[in-house]
């Protein structure tokens, strides 16, 4: 049986989602921000109204950032779509993470602190595994982030059997990685999974059967830009 701090915890968060939903942004975003604009309102209030005004600027920056905008995915199951908004900064072939010897096309997108920080379903499909990882808070840009940052790995299983990976990585700004998701759950391709905090990475792997559709430096958007697909 749940405790009751937990209980507590779990209602406020929900209602918290209901209210991100209503407005757009990220449920995390609506907690944050939130408590930052009763501050920036109680001292208003008690008379320090520039201080006040600066909380409460500062909260509708935090909500902008926390911003949860509505996407189309694409119609089919033989592509893969960017679980990430961003900029294309590395497209090679890798390891999958923890395997050895099985090659997959490695798609990395940088997310700045401006681009909306919701992360999606790259396929739709069953959650096989999640794996955490505890590291460091080096630049998410740097190529050596995935192996040495805080990073958090989702593998994907479609109906086919093809495996996907969302590696999730914390960048110098982001200290904090969140996964809304659990084991076995099954998920469709774009749907929200969880998201990281204030500038970070997501590493896209795919099996080699799908040809990369991006290169280093375009803008991708989570949840709608294809970056791979089985050609006919």
């Amino acid at each position: 049986m749940a405790s009751e701090p937990d209980t507590a915890r779990y209602q406020a968060g929900a209602l918290a989602a209901r209210i991100g939903a209503a407005v757009g942004i990220a449920g995390e975003g609506v907690m944050i921000s939130g408590a930052v604009s009763a501050i920036g309102v109680c001292l208003f209030l008690v008379g320090f109204r520039f201080f006040g005004l600066i909380a409460v600027a500062f909260a509708v920056a935090v909500g902008m950032f926390f911003r949860d905008p509505d996407r189309s995915p694409p119609r089919t199951g033989d592509v893969v779509i960017s679980g990430a908004d961003g900029k294309v900064t590395d497209v090679a072939d890798a390891v999958f993470p923890g395997e050895t010897g099985r090659m997959y096309h490695r798609v990395s997108v940088f997310m700045s602190p401006l681009n909306v920080h919701v992360n999606r379903a790259v396929a739709g499909g069953e959650v096989t595994m999640i794996e955490h990882t505890h590291g460091e808070f080096r630049a998410a840009f740097r190529d050596d982030a995935s192996l040495h940052n805080e990073r958090n790995l989702i593998v994907l299983t479609d109906p086919k059997g093809r495996i996907f990976g969302m590696l999730q990585v914390a960048g110098y700004l982001a200290r904090r990685i969140v996964c809304r998701l659990r084991v076995h759950d099954r998920v469709e391709a774009g749907q929200r999974v969880g998201l990281i905090m204030f500038g970070s990475r997501v590493d896209h792997f795919f099996p080699a059967e799908f040809t990369v559709q991006v290169r280093i430096g375009d803008r991708v958007r989570a949840g709608e830009t294809v970056l791979g697909a089985v050609e006919s």
